[in-house]
């Protein structure tokens, strides 16, 4: 860093981002395992802090469309479905309103399941694209 001053070594990181991402990403390549030993003993002399600060934020994030969207995904990964584009995939469940198979509304109630909605998709396709609609819970169960 060009700058001892910390204003004007912010200021150059602000201009020069990109050649600065590549001197830090140099950096930790030849440095590794220091800067590795570096970041554990910060995390054990600040366990605490670190804790607070997760717990914190992770309430905040948990109400984000960024965590709901990958969330989705990821448990629709974890199901089997196979997709082409995920981002695809999850605006037209989002634009979704009405159940393909009943044309019944499509609503989210934890307790009265019957009108949630559900990706359906074919569990015998394995390598291929698997998906097949979105239908309420009712119709889901019933297709198998």
């Amino acid at each position: 860093m060009p700058y001892k001053d910390p204003e004007k070594a912010k200021e150059y990181r602000k201009k020069n981002k990109e050649k600065v991402k590549e001197y830090q990403k140099e950096y930790y390549l030849k440095n590794r395992e220091k800067v590795l030993q570096r970041e554990k003993q910060y995390q054990l002399k600040n366990k605490e802090k670190i804790q607070e600060y997760k717990k914190k934020h992770q309430k905040e994030y948990n109400k984000s469309e960024i965590y709901k969207k990958s969330h989705r995904i990821f448990g629709w990964k974890k199901q089997g479905i196979i997709f082409h584009d995920w981002d695809l995939l999850y605006e037209i469940y989002l634009q979704t309103t009405h159940c393909d198979n009943c044309n019944c509304l499509l609503t989210y109630d934890r307790y009265f399941r019957k009108t949630t909605k559900c990706m359906d998709h074919d569990h015998s396709i394995t390598d291929n694209e698997n998906v097949r609609n979105i239908l309420c819970h009712s119709c889901n169960n019933k297709r198998g």
